[in-house]
């Protein structure tokens, strides 16, 4: 970085961290002026039981709630305004998000139209919003998305099958309340895709164009604690360690690429989710070795730092062979942690790419990637990754 470069760097959202710091979202709503709260979650933990041992905590409080669990992966937009009419009607004036990205998206999406008019479709891009909305508490239950404090919601119009992204400082939560023993429970499969995705923003936001002081402190302190624990975490499920250590990755991460941006993977990962429903998590963890492959010698001394935060072999090697290490340790961890799946086996063919590779060019992650892709350049990364 040159010392005539001009950064800003901004958290809206106050975190609390901690085994246990669920128990203290009471306090939380009623410093927000929280009345009635809407707890936007999905089937699955409502199911598990997640949903409940957050309900008894604000029941315990004397807090009333609605529960809202019409949420599915890759969130559609009329779920959005679903839950804005859901909100209304029981009078909720405060949104608990519990769960993964696809609930806190969506949650932090119905705190905004609770106070704006229109519809979600309005405010997408970045910078769209012209007012805070209603009060915001995330709780993550998955290691992965950081969704808990970053200023996007990313939401699907399944009609069309294209993901929108509603990005703006007034999307932030209000507050992260992250709990390590809320994840204990995620399996395994789950648990290797969103530890992927955790590394996936820390990398790309740590080598792009965009990254600054700030940002790369995280990054590094995210992969650092991703190269630690992933492997245990998804070995060991109830190690509660192992789950402190990358939920703490996945918020550090969001940290990271908030400011920054990320890159190609995620470019791509956008019109390959929405039209071949691959899971998020999973689509980044087929796409970023071969990205990395593709930016490896554009930028090869954050490469190398890389692969020695992986704990490569590098003494007596030349830069450049290196840099090519930090794509052998993160092909090897998504080995060892069971991600054999390829675009292919989601029934991404050869015809599907022009397509593909056109819409991930309109991403704005596109720009401080660190090497400028060509369109042959994105379906060449996808062929890789068949």
């Amino acid at each position: 970085m040159t010392i005539n470069r001009v950064f800003r760097y901004e958290l809206p959202t106050a975190i609390e961290f901690g085994n246990g710091a669920v128990q203290d979202l009471p306090n939380h709503i009623k410093r927000l002026n929280g009345g009635k709260v809407l707890l936007v979650t999905d089937p699955g933990l409502v199911k598990a039981g997640v949903a409940e041992h957050v309900t008894h905590v604000l029941e315990q409080s004397g807090i009333p709630f609605h529960i809202y669990s019409d949420i599915e992966p890759d969130p559609d937009i009329e779920g959005v305004m679903e839950g804005r009419d859901a909100a209304k009607s029981e009078g909720c004036d405060c949104v608990v998000g519990l769960g993964g990205g696809s609930a806190l998206d969506t949650a932090k999406a119905v705190g905004l139209m609770l106070r704006n008019e229109g519809h979600i479709r309005h405010y997408v891009g970045i910078g769209q919003v012209p007012c805070k909305g209603a009060p915001v508490v995330a709780i993550p239950t998955t290691a992965g998305t950081g969704s808990e404090i970053t200023i996007w919601s990313v939401l699907s119009d399944k009609a069309a099958k294209v993901k929108l992204s509603v990005g703006s400082p007034y999307n932030c939560p209000d507050v992260a309340l992250c709990d390590p023993e809320l994840t204990v429970s995620l399996p395994p499969n789950l648990t290797a895709a969103t530890g992927m995705d955790a590394l996936t923003h820390a990398l790309e936001s740590y080598v792009n164009k965009a990254t600054q002081p700030i940002s790369e402190a995280m990054s590094v302190q995210s992969m650092k604690l991703i190269a630690r624990s992933l492997r245990v975490a998804v070995a060991q499920g109830d190690n509660l360690a192992a789950r402190f250590d990358m939920l703490l990755a996945s918020l550090m991460a969001a940290m990271a690429f908030n400011p920054t941006r990320l890159g190609l993977s995620h470019a791509l990962a956008m019109p390959l989710g929405a039209r071949f429903h691959i899971p998020h998590g999973t689509v980044n963890a087929i796409l970023l070795p071969e990205v990395m492959q593709y930016n490896v010698w554009s930028n090869i001394p954050k490469f190398v730092d890389i692969a020695k935060l992986f704990e490569m072999p590098t003494e007596g090697l030349s830069s450049r062979d290196a840099a090519v290490l930090a794509v052998e340790a993160v092909r090897q961890l998504k080995d060892d942690i069971g991600i054999q799946q390829t675009l292919s086996d989601y029934g991404v063919k050869e015809e599907h790419l022009d397509l593909v590779a056109e819409e991930a060019m309109t991403s704005g992650n596109v720009p401080v990637n660190p090497r400028q892709p060509t369109h042959e350049d994105l379906k060449q990364i996808c062929r890789q990754a068949m």
